[in-house]
């Protein structure tokens, strides 16, 4: 085994040696992924909040497996958010938490260098799960005013299923 394998094993031990183990058995469990129809709604609730505003993001829904399955941006958002709104809903549904929750980890330090190095994991506030009848059906990503206001847009499109 290589030495980089090794390297790589060990830290996704560790980080979920860290952080897994708080939180994964409060995770819900996975849905029916959601549908276009479903994800349309959810990006109209996460829009609107946007709009009322006057915040340009980018808004991303993806379902259970990280794979995008609607996309939105409004105009003069920042050129950037667009991947950036599509990798915090991959984070949110494929980790079964809003993205927060890894930035406040990498933010208190400790287990963070070991979050950052998870394949797959955007550890910027702004994505968040979706949930329906208790269940995980994928995750919405917001991207381009602060974190916090991306979470604000994505927890209304949540909300709004």
């Amino acid at each position: 085994m290589s030495a980089l394998k090794r390297i790589t094993q060990g830290l996704c031990l560790v980080s979920f040696a860290l952080f897994g183990a708080q939180v994964s058995a409060q995770a819900p469990s996975y849905g029916t992924a959601i549908d276009i129809a479903a994800a349309k709604k959810v990006a109209a609730g996460a829009l609107a909040e946007a709009r009322k505003n006057n915040w340009n993001v980018a808004i991303a829904v993806v379902d259970t497996h990280g794979l995008l399955v609607y996309y939105e941006k409004m105009d003069d958002t920042q050129s950037a958010s667009p991947l950036i709104a599509v990798e915090k809903a991959r984070t949110s549904a494929m980790f079964r938490r809003p993205t927060k929750v890894f930035t406040d980890t990498v933010a208190k330090g400790g287990g963070g260098i070991a979050i950052m190095g998870l394949p797959g994991v955007t550890p910027n506030t702004g994505g968040v799960p979706i949930m329906s009848g208790g269940k995980i059906i994928g995750g919405i990503g917001v991207s381009g005013v602060t974190g916090d206001q991306d979470e604000q847009i994505a927890m209304a499109g949540s909300k709004s299923l």
